[in-house]
């Protein structure tokens, strides 16, 4: 069995899952404001905001309906709605096909 074929290269990095619930995104009335963690939030970007975790945490999201996940650091606090656990900048709604929706149910897991 060659390399390529061993099963443990084919494994994906061992992700601590933290937390799932509901996530949205936040654009146009922040995009070059400082963030908590004093970055220039880009809409367009890749980030979030949390309200526990520790700036600079890399954490891989992943939207639960359709399977699609993304590694992003926390740079900012939020979000400040009940009943949701992350704040997506508009970028990183993008790439978990979530604009149209809105709020979509996510699972965060820690990366870094």
């Amino acid at each position: 069995m060659g390399c390529a074929s061993h099963p443990r290269y084919h494994t994906r990095p061992p992700y601590i899952f933290y937390q799932s619930g509901y996530a949205s995104y936040y654009a146009h009335k922040f995009h070059g404001r400082p963030t908590a963690s004093g970055e220039i939030y880009d809409m367009n970007g890749l980030s979030a905001a949390h309200r526990e975790l520790p700036l600079g945490t890399i954490i891989r999201v992943t939207h639960l309906k359709n399977g699609k996940s993304i590694i992003i650091p926390v740079n900012d606090r939020g979000p400040f709605i009940e009943g949701r656990i992350l704040d997506l900048s508009l970028g990183a709604a993008k790439k978990l096909h979530m604009v149209n929706e809105g709020v979509a149910r996510v699972k965060i897991e820690i990366v870094k």
